[in-house]
Formats: C-alpha cells, sequence, structure tokens
C-alpha cells in the first residue's frame, strides 16, 4: 500500500499492528531529526526515543484526506517535541532530586506503556507501575510549572487530555469535523474557567501558581480541570450528534 492507503486503512480500523508497521516505515526521520540536536547535553539515544514517542503520536494525528505528505507533517511536530524535552529538562534541574527522579521515571513509564496499549496512561496505571501513591505521581507531574496539553485531566476515565478539546496553533482540530461546534464549546466556559485555560495551558503555569493567580486553593484548580473538561466534552457530543 501506498502512504495514503496505509493512513486510510490505520484511520478505519486503529489496527495497532498496521500503526507499527507505518512507524517503522518512518522512523528515519527520528533518526535525523534526533541527530540534529546531539551535542546540547543530552544522548542521542534520549533524543531519539523523545522523537520516535513524537512519531506514534503523529501517526494517530495525521489525517491524509488533508492532502498534506506525513513526513511534512511529522518533521515540525518532532522537532517540536524535542524542544519540549530540553525545555522541560532545563526546568528539572531547578527541582529536588527525588521529584526529578520520579518525573523522569513517569516519563518512561508513560513512554512504554503508550508503545504497549496504543494510549496514554492515567495516573492511577502510572502510579501502580512505578510502586508510588497516585497522588506522587500528579504532585511530580505538576511541579516545576511544566505542563502539556497531553496530559491525562480526566484521569479516572480513560486518560482524556484537555489536548482532545482545546484549539491550538497545531492540529488538534483534526479530531472534529466541526470547528465552529468546539469554538463555542469554548465560549461555554465561564470567565473563571478560560481563565484556567490560559494559565494553564497557554501560559503553561503549574496548578500552584494557576491557583495563586485565580486566588483559589490548587484542588480546586484540580477539581475545575476535570470540569472543564467534562463540560467540553459533553458540549462537542450534543454539538456533533445535532
Amino acid at each position: 500500500m501506498n502512504e495514503e492507503e496505509l493512513f486510510r486503512a490505520y484511520r478505519e480500523t486503529h489496527d495497532v499492528a498496521l500503526r507499527n508497521q507505518i512507524v517503522e516505515k518512518y522512523l528515519y526521520i527520528a533518526a535525523v531529526l534526533a541527530k540534529k540536536f546531539v551535542g546540547r547535553g543530552v544522548d542521542y539515544d534520549d533524543l531519539y526515543q523523545v522523537a520516535s514517542l513524537a512519531l506514534i503520536k503523529g501517526v494517530d494525528r495525521f489525517d491524509e484526506r488533508k492532502g498534506l505528505k506525513f513526513s511534512t507533517f511529522i518533521t515540525p511536530t518532532i522537532t517540536g517535541e524535542i524542544k519540549n524535552y530540553f525545555r522541560d529538562r532545563s526546568r528539572l534541574v531547578h527541582l529536588p532530586r527525588k521529584v526529578s527522579e520520579l518525573r523522569v521515571g513517569i516519563k518512561r513509564a508513560s513512554e512504554e506503556f503508550l508503545a504497549e496499549q496504543g494510549r496514554k496512561p492515567t495516573a492511577k496505571e502510572l502510579a501502580q507501575k512505578l510502586g508510588v501513591s497516585e497522588e506522587e505521581v500528579i504532585r511530580s507531574s505538576d511541579a516545576g510549572g511544566v505542563v502539556s496539553l497531553d496530559t491525562p485531566v480526566d484521569r479516572d476515565e480513560g486518560g482524556m487530555s484537555l489536548h482532545d478539546v482545546l484549539p491550538a496553533d497545531s492540529d488538534v482540530f483534526e479530531r472534529f469535523e466541526d470547528r465552529d461546534a468546539l469554538e463555542a464549546a469554548l465560549r461555554s466556559l465561564t470567565q473563571q474557567e478560560r481563565a484556567l485555560v490560559k494559565y494553564r495551558f497557554g501560559q503553561e503555569l503549574s496548578q500552584m501558581e494557576t491557583a495563586k493567580k485565580l486566588g483559589v486553593s490548587q484542588m480546586n484548580v484540580s477539581r475545575m480541570e476535570r470540569r472543564i473538561l467534562q463540560k467540553l466534552r459533553e458540549t462537542m457530543k450534543k454539538a456533533m450528534v445535532e
């Protein structure tokens, strides 16, 4: 099968074996881009792992119907993930050693789980895999102000993240046929909820920093994130049915 046929088949079947076939076909791109960042204090193997994970995510997000070549789509995606890795790594240097080590463990465990299961793990699943409490996973993931649109917010319901429903400069809208419906869903948020989205996923502040900005507790921020996700999911589901 050619490129378009491969991605069409995967989009229709979500066959993990087919996804792996596509990933293997384009691993050379991950290797080339990882080599470009060698010499900046990080081993090639680590960079290649980051690039490979970005490739897997890219395969899941790519839509061949838009007429774009996958190589064109995935190159900036992988490059962005590598740059984010360096940014996050620089922030980890200032964290307590125990927290830093746990964050590294969480990242590796997440990558292994994604490769094995074809989805991102929940905080509970990570805690079980690492032999720590769920609270430690959540606290360590939030440390240092590092947050990602891919971070599972709805931890009790399959690890859904705000990346699935929030607009951004990338290709978040690929999952939805109606962009207007998504924008309408975002307008349904309260002023405080929109401010939380801005701080957490626009400015990439930690839950603690966001709590200070909003004048609430960190626990309230965590609860608000779950409520926002649920509200957006329900609004989008209703709009798509109509």
